[in-house]
C-alpha cells in the first residue's frame, strides 16, 4: 500500500511538471521548483526521468542571474502525438482526412482520401501507414458520420459501419486508446473550444450534408449534450415531412431548416446556433428566416452563425478529444 502511494505521488508530481513545461516550453530546474512548489532534491529526481524517457531535452547552458551556468529544459512536444482521423463530406465527396497531431497542437502531416463507397479498410490502411511513419502516436481520435451504443454502431449513414465495434477493433488491432466521436459531436465541441465557450452558454451546431440526412449537437454546461445512448441531436427523427435521401430545392430547404430551428429554440432556447452546409446563400436564409418569425413565435431569438463547412470545427474538435487522452 505504502508503494502504490509513493508511485501515484511521483505520477501527480511528474503531470505537474508536465503541465508547467508543456505551458512554458522551457525552464531551468529553479523555475520548475518554483512554479511547481516542489522540493529541488524532488525536481531534481523527476526531471532526470523525463530527460531519459526523451520526454524532456537538455539545452545549452545559460548564464543564471548569479553567474553559475544553468540547465535549460526544453518540452519535448513531438514525445506523445495524436492520429485524427475524421470521415466528411466536401463538396459532395466522400471524404476521409487525415492528420498527426503533436502535444502543442501542431499538425506534423496530413492527408486526404477520396472513396466512392465507404470500406472499413481503407481506415485501417490509412492508419498503418501513419503508426509506421509516426512512432511517437500514442492514441487515435475517429469522427464518424453515426453514433455507437455499448460499442457498436448502431446509427450511421455508411451501410458498412453498421453493427462494427470500431473502438474494440481498432484498439486489439494497435494497442492504442481509440476514441470514437459523432461527427456533429466533435464538430460544436471544436466550436466551443476554438471560441472558448462559457459554461454556461448554450450554442446548437447543425450540420446538413448534401447526400445525408442532418444531424446536430449541443454544448452546455461546458461539455456535449449526449442523451440517452449518445442520441441527442439526431434531428432526422423529427417529424417532418422530408425524405433526407432526396436533394431539397432551395425553397424546400429553407422551409424545412426553418420548422428545425423553431423546434429548437422551443427545447433549448440556445444562445448561438451554428448552421453547417455548403453553397448555402446566407443572405437568402435569413430573409426566409425572418419571414418566418413573423409567422411563428419563438421563446428567443438566437445568433445565427454560417459555417460553409463543417471541417474546420470537426477537426479541431477532434484533435482536442484526441490531445486530452494524453
Amino acid at each position: 500500500m505504502e508503494k502504490a502511494s509513493v508511485n501515484l505521488m511521483k505520477q501527480m508530481n511528474l503531470n505537474m511538471i508536465r503541465r508547467v513545461m508543456k505551458q512554458s516550453g522551457s525552464a531551468t530546474k529553479p523555475q520548475l521548483a518554483h512554479k511547481t512548489g516542489l522540493s529541488v532534491v524532488t525536481i531534481n529526481s523527476l526531471v532526470k526521468h523525463l530527460v531519459h524517457c526523451g520526454e524532456l531535452f537538455e539545452e545549452e547552458n545559460q548564464v543564471s542571474s548569479g553567474g553559475r551556468p544553468a540547465l535549460t529544459y526544453r518540452y519535448n512536444y513531438n514525445y506523445s502525438l495524436a492520429l485524427v482521423l475524421h470521415m466528411v463530406e466536401e463538396q459532395s465527396e466522400d471524404v476521409i482526412n487525415a492528420s498527426v497531431v503533436n502535444l502543442n497542437e501542431e499538425i506534423l502531416k496530413q492527408e486526404r482520401y477520396v472513396y466512392q463507397n465507404f470500406n472499413p479498410d481503407i481506415l485501417f490502411q490509412c492508419i498503418d501507414r501513419l503508426i509506421e511513419e509516426f512512432e511517437s502516436i500514442k492514441v487515435i481520435g475517429i469522427g464518424i458520420p453515426g453514433q455507437s451504443v455499448d460499442g457498436v454502431i448502431t446509427v450511421t449513414s455508411h451501410e458498412l459501419l453498421y453493427g462494427m465495434r470500431l473502438t474494440e477493433q481498432l484498439e486489439s488491432t494497435y494497442g492504442l486508446p481509440v476514441v470514437v466521436e459523432n461527427d456533429v459531436n466533435a464538430a460544436i465541441s471544436g466550436y466551443a473550444y476554438r471560441e472558448q465557450a462559457a459554461d454556461d452558454q448554450c450554442i446548437v451546431g447543425i450540420y446538413f450534408p448534401e447526400k445525408y440526412p442532418p444531424g446536430m449537437g449541443t454544448y452546455l454546461n461546458g461539455g456535449v449534450i449526449k442523451g440517452r445512448n449518445g442520441m441527442a441531436g439526431e434531428i432526422k427523427y423529427l417529424p417532418v415531412d422530408v425524405d433526407w435521401t432526396k436533394p431539397l430545392n432551395v425553397e424546400a430547404f429553407h422551409e424545412i431548416a426553418c420548422r428545425i430551428l423553431q423546434s429548437v429554440n422551443a427545447v433549448l432556447a440556445p444562445d448561438i446556433i451554428i448552421i453547417y452546409k455548403e453553397q448555402l446563400d446566407q443572405e437568402a436564409f435569413l430573409t426566409e428566416w425572418n419571414n418566418y418569425l413573423t409567422r411563428h413565435s419563438i421563446p428567443t431569438c438566437p445568433e445565427l452563425v454560417f459555417e460553409q463547412s463543417v471541417a474546420r470545427d470537426y477537426a479541431d474538435g477532434l484533435k482536442w478529444l484526441a490531445l486530452s487522452e494524453l
